[in-house]
């Protein structure tokens, strides 16, 4: 009766396991650099990475959009993630790339970033609410939260609330 109880005891204790492991949700953050800090933003709302190329310009437009560019017949708007940031100019090299990113159904935006890193599997449990330490209002307002991995801190984005800061709302008319 003694091995029939610790074997007993022994099952239930991989089934807790096993349900522990269960519940650890991981949600996929596809990582970038800006100005040497590491940003994730979710690897769903990625469509493609593109390498940096001749963006045109559109007279009028905010600070923040470099321009538009032409992706198989569709037009892109182009953010500068620098100046929507608050951080200085940063000339193109061979790492900066477009990461284009689904906004809503009908749109995409590219986001110019000073490279890329990875996509990550981070558990949903190890995200932090973000620190309101961050003195730079405007960056502050997207993030969704910071999460260490592999002891380098990642600032995880809302591209929703992101890019409906800098997006006008579309009111129906047409130009």
């Amino acid at each position: 009766k003694a091995i029939q109880a610790e074997q007993a005891l022994h099952q239930e204790k991989n089934e807790a396991k096993r349900s522990n492991q269960e519940e650890v949700i991981y949600h996929q953050w596809a990582t970038f650099k800006v100005d040497h800090e590491l940003y994730g933003v979710d690897v769903v709302q990625v469509k493609e990475v593109l390498r940096y190329s001749e963006i045109t310009l559109v007279p009028g437009s905010d600070y923040f959009i470099l321009g538009i560019i032409n992706l198989r017949g569709n037009v892109v708007t182009v953010i500068d993630t620098r100046q929507m940031f608050g951080l200085s100019p940063h000339t193109p090299d061979d790492d900066t790339r477009i990461i284009v990113v689904e906004y809503n159904e009908q749109e995409v935006v590219g986001l110019v970033v000073d490279s890329v890193d990875e996509v990550i599997n981070l558990p949903q449990n190890d995200i932090d609410r973000a620190p309101n330490a961050t003195g730079e209002e405007t960056t502050k307002r997207f993030v969704q939260g910071v999460c260490y991995y592999n002891n380098i801190l990642i600032i995880l984005l809302d591209l929703l609330k992101m890019l409906q800061s800098v997006t006008p709302m579309d009111t129906g008319e047409e130009f």
